[in-house]
């Protein structure tokens, strides 16, 4: 097996996410240690009595925290594990490049609440939201998204997840209005509006782009240790230009499915093992390549299962 590591974004969380985790010694020390960092307590966070995952600001750092401490929970229990490459869903590539090594975890978990910071920010300043478009005709919505900005509309394509799934973004209104229009003009299956608080990967997130170059010009990155493949530019992070890329990731749309193929063809993956929240990568990769053996982390149940099936196998 070749395995390509698949890290959950924003819009998998749940209440509760790794709560039960905390009772590995590991986990509870990578929270507790991100909690201290950037002084909110995640843990209060994951649990979400109050609400605190309905904000961009929060959801952030715990689920990338979260995210993190299940990887490192596999690599001191499954050393050997054949990791070929990863791929994060937006938010998720800050999980794969903290698990890459390619930053600093303290320095990454820094960097990651001023970006949550900078989005919500951007999110609060106007009523935007993402829709996902499903089995879609991907260059007739195009058209379509391109014709409404012609007449002033705001609406975008923010993320290509898969063959089956395209999502657009923009001021509520016109993301409502390019709903309807693909419904009446049936350019796909279905189409869904997301419970989200902003139009993340569009030019309406311009502002926290900006603000990140400043943020990304004292940080010290790594050559990863695996190759980490960017939703941005389908190809795997480097060093010297990680700094522009992640900038660059928070207002132009994101390429999934396409860095997903990359890790198929360049890294000869046969296998995807999902960590985080929910199984939406999952269902991604299968859409992208349907031969592809699957997997998934997202609670301690889900962990045990994998460790005991991947230690059974390998001494078959």
């Amino acid at each position: 097996m070749r395995y390509g590591i698949l890290f959950s974004g924003q819009g998998a969380q749940r209440s509760g996410m790794g709560v039960e985790l905390m009772a590995d010694s590991l986990f509870s020390k990578i929270i507790t240690e991100a909690s201290e960092l950037i002084n909110l307590d995640l843990f209060a966070i994951m649990k979400n009595e109050h609400g605190e995952l309905n904000k961009t600001e929060y959801v952030q750092p715990a689920l990338v925290a979260v995210s993190y401490g299940i990887y490192r929970m596999l690599e001191r229990d499954l050393p050997n594990l054949p990791i070929k490459g990863m791929i994060g869903l937006s938010l998720g590539e800050y999980a794969a490049l903290f698990a890459s090594k390619a930053i600093s975890f303290s320095a990454g978990m820094q960097l990651l609440t001023a970006r949550a910071e900078f989005m919500q920010a951007d999110a609060d300043k106007v009523d935007s939201t993402l829709a996902a478009i499903l089995n879609p005709e991907i260059h007739k919505i195009e058209d379509l998204c391109h014709e409404l900005r012609s007449k002033g509309k705001q609406i975008y394509v923010a993320n290509y997840n898969s063959p089956a799934q395209l999502v657009i973004g923009g001021i509520i209104s016109d993301v409502q209005e390019a709903v309807t229009q693909i419904e009446q003009k049936g350019l796909a299956k279905r189409t869904v509006v997301l419970k989200v608080n902003g139009a993340f990967h569009t030019p309406l997130f311009n502002g926290a782009q900006e603000k990140m170059h400043q943020q990304l010009q004292n940080v010290n990155f790594i050559t990863p240790t695996l190759p980490v493949i960017s939703n941005t530019t389908v190809m795997p992070f480097e060093k010297a230009t990680i700094n522009l890329v992640l900038e660059r990731q928070l207002a132009v749309p994101t390429h999934y499915g396409a860095g997903l193929q990359y890790l198929i063809e360049h890294q000869q993956i046969d296998t995807t093992l999902e960590i985080g929240p929910g199984k939406t990568l999952t269902r991604f990769a299968k859409q992208i390549s349907p031969q592809l053996k699957t997997s998934h982390i997202s609670d301690l149940d889900s962990y045990q299962k994998f460790i005991k099936e991947y230690r059974y196998g390998s001494q078959r």
